[in-house]
């Protein structure tokens, strides 16, 4: 789909299906060597240079001949900096002139986060960042209270510290990104001003963005549809019918929304793109890692079988015992998210967990 020429200087780290998808999806509508693809697994960039396609994570998307690609760190950053001093020369009005986007997954962020700034080092003017990551982080587990919570902008803001950094959100399969089909999405920043200049710089080519500062809330969203799209696929996975499904993510649309408001969100983040949104995608689309992951607990497979199948990382594994540890160090009932996890943990089976939800208590609907 045509757009603006992109004259952005980009960076990706890490060249998995959503980082893959990302960098075609600019590289496409920029000049020679604008973009760059940065993996550490030198093997990976061999074969993309080689076959002109992201076999391994986003097969059947040919990678755009003027996409940059590079195992080495140190040559990629430098080269990123000095196009972006390039830009500041010839954009002089814009506020943007180069961004770095993290695209690893949340147990991969700090290490990415850390590379880079040993690398690049403070930010110069007009150098911004953005991570692709949804989840939350739980360390030290032994108990709700006491567990290490950490969203991904706490990560990237402790190895990145003075770098303007953004959240990009939303209803966003790979493979439709790559190919430029039509998307929007969320820009979430504390910085409303960076956040608007991230989406004014990056929009065209089939993807719309939309500024924020609601980051709390886009974060929570996005960490918290991958764990509801499990519930989805358990309940499709049983043939519990459309009905179900339906009552299912409403039901879960409000655990979300009164966990986010708990935490500080605001309510009307939780209509929008990054929250209900990412949620009817992931939780209904046939391309979803997480829905999978549900339809595989549904046959009564075991997490184990179910992750070293899918060759993918499906964030709602992992965020759903730090969800459900957020949810009671703030209060909040989120029966959902707590049977998600005992289904991960195998201490129940589908059937079980669809049988504790339905035998909960009366109460009011917008009570809890």
């Amino acid at each position: 789909m045509p757009g603006p020429e992109l004259t952005l200087p980009t960076l990706v780290i890490g060249a998995g299906a959503w980082g893959t998808a990302v960098a075609v999806q600019f590289a496409a509508r920029a000049q020679q060597g604008c973009v760059n693809l940065w993996a550490r697994d030198a093997q990976l960039i061999q074969a993309l240079q080689h076959d002109h396609e992201n076999r391994r994570y986003l097969p059947g998307v040919r990678l755009p001949s003027q996409l940059g690609l590079s195992a080495d760190l140190g040559q990629a950053v430098r080269t990123w900096r000095l196009q972006a001093q390039a830009h500041r020369q010839d954009y002089p009005q814009q506020a943007l002139h180069g961004l770095v986007i993290l695209a690893t997954p949340v147990s991969g962020l700090e290490e990415a986060a850390t590379r880079v700034m040993q690398k690049l080092g403070p930010p110069k003017a007009g150098e911004a960042m953005v991570w692709l990551a949804k989840g939350l982080a739980l360390r030290d587990a032994t108990q709700a209270q006491t567990a290490t919570l950490s969203w991904p902008h706490e990560i990237v803001h402790a190895g990145c510290p003075g770098w303007p950094a953004a959240a990009l959100s939303g209803p966003s399969f790979a493979q439709e990104v790559a190919r430029g089909l039509p998307a929007a999405l969320s820009v979430a920043s504390q910085q409303l001003e960076w956040a608007r200049a991230i989406a004014q710089s990056c929009h065209g080519g089939g993807l719309r963005l939309y500024p924020t500062d609601d980051l709390i809330g886009v974060e929570l969203g996005g960490a918290m549809k991958n764990v509801l799209a499990i519930a989805a696929g358990v309940c499709d996975g049983l043939a519990l019918g459309a009905n179900a499904r339906a009552a299912l993510l409403t039901r879960g649309l409000a655990e979300m929304s009164r966990l986010g408001l708990a935490i500080g969100a605001r309510p009307q983040t939780f209509m929008g793109l990054a929250c209900l949104g990412d949620l009817l995608l992931t939780a209904t689309g046939d391309l979803s890692r997480n829905r999978r992951v549900g339809l595989a607990l549904a046959r009564g497979e075991s997490i184990t079988q179910i992750v070293q199948q899918l060759g993918h990382v499906a964030e709602g594994v992992s965020s759903a015992p730090a969800l459900l540890a957020l949810a009671e160090r703030s209060g909040v009932e989120v029966p959902i998210t707590a049977g998600v996890c005992k289904l991960i943990t195998g201490h129940w089976t589908a059937q079980q967990a669809i049988a504790a939800l339905m035998d909960r208590n009366m109460r009011d609907e917008f009570e809890g």
